[in-house]
């Protein structure tokens, strides 16, 4: 449990990669984590698949029984723009941490094999990794572009800044992985997103409340220049429209953000922010966790484990396994 007197600054930051483009997505994190660090951020977070993108409003042009040679070649491209594990992208990312002297957390798609995984990154200060938390299940038509991931990656990290874990978007729904991550203590929970819904906030509220814990969202403020001139959703022949059957233009949003923290007893450390790029700053109070779970813990006089029991299964998601001879 923190010490009463211990303060933390952490930094969102609700910004959008150069989609589709890994050596200028990772420039701009890179940038983006030295401004956090100058500002004083012990904790950098981005946005869920900030490397290289969260391919908005695209299946790859895939239908039930039907999968077309555009979409085949877009995936390929995407595939090309993601992050293995380990790599020289994945280097740059350590070396970015380590200059910065903080703990990165990063949204990449992780590539592994033939699949693509959406995956949250933990960095430590000295640039090593942390955790590796894949994606649960994938929302919606996200399941035809990443695979699901696998216990091994519901993780809380003990730091010099706290407890650290946190869950991908909607996975936040999910109350048994919920459970799982307050059951390690988590103190610092962060939720990179892709969900600028009002309802999302509350969510995140929620979770705060609940779990006794502070709250990092971070969602990308992603407009339709953020992605490339021949990207087929936008492309001027393309069926897909906007709600009101116009077409799509270079300036239109398509995440307005919302990133905010929220603190253990439900109320805004830092305000959810819309419509524009912005690193957000907030300073924990370490001691206000304590405070809040005086009346309510749950993992602790609520969770009643007389009554209720959860297992969690935390072995890798692989299915072959060599004996060393």
């Amino acid at each position: 449990m923190p010490e009463s007197n211990n303060r933390v600054v952490v930094a969102a930051i609700q910004a959008a990669p150069v989609s589709f483009d890994l050596p200028k997505s990772l420039q701009k994190v890179a940038e983006f984590t030295s401004q956090a660090a100058g500002a004083g951020a012990d904790l950098v977070v981005f946005p869920e698949g900030f490397l290289s993108a969260y391919p908005w409003r695209y299946a790859f042009d895939a239908t039930i029984g039907t999968r077309e040679p555009r979409g085949r070649k877009w995936y390929a491209r995407y595939y090309n723009s993601a992050v293995a594990i380990p790599s020289p992208e994945l280097d740059q990312l350590c070396e970015i941490a380590r200059n910065n002297n903080v703990h990165l957390q990063v949204g990449i798609i992780e590539k592994d094999g033939g699949t693509l995984y959406c995956t949250a990154l933990l960095l430590s200060r000295e640039g090593a990794i942390l955790s590796r938390h894949r994606k649960l299940i994938p929302t919606a038509a996200e399941r035809l572009v990443w695979g699901r991931g696998a216990g091994d990656g519901l993780d809380v990290v003990d730091l010099d800044i706290g407890k650290v874990g946190g869950l991908i978007c909607w996975e936040n729904y999910m109350p048994a992985a919920r459970l799982a991550l307050y059951q390690q203590g988590v103190e610092i929970y962060i939720a990179p997103n892709a969900d600028d819904l009002p309802s999302w906030i509350a969510t995140m509220q929620h979770i705060a409340k609940e779990g006794r814990c502070f709250v990092i969202s971070s969602n990308q403020f992603c407009k339709v220049s953020d992605f490339p001139a021949d990207y087929p959703p936008f492309t001027s022949e393309h069926h897909d429209r906007k709600s009101d059957g116009s077409r799509w233009e270079a300036e239109d949003i398509l995440s307005h953000g919302g990133s905010c923290v929220v603190g253990p007893l439900g109320t805004f450390v830092a305000q959810p922010v819309w419509d524009r790029e912005e690193i957000i700053l907030a300073t924990l109070e370490m001691s206000d966790i304590v405070e809040a779970r005086m009346d309510f813990d749950p993992v602790g006089s609520y969770s009643r484990p007389d009554i209720f029991s959860l297992t969690v299964n935390k072995k890798p998601g692989i299915n072959v396994a060599f004996d060393e001879v």
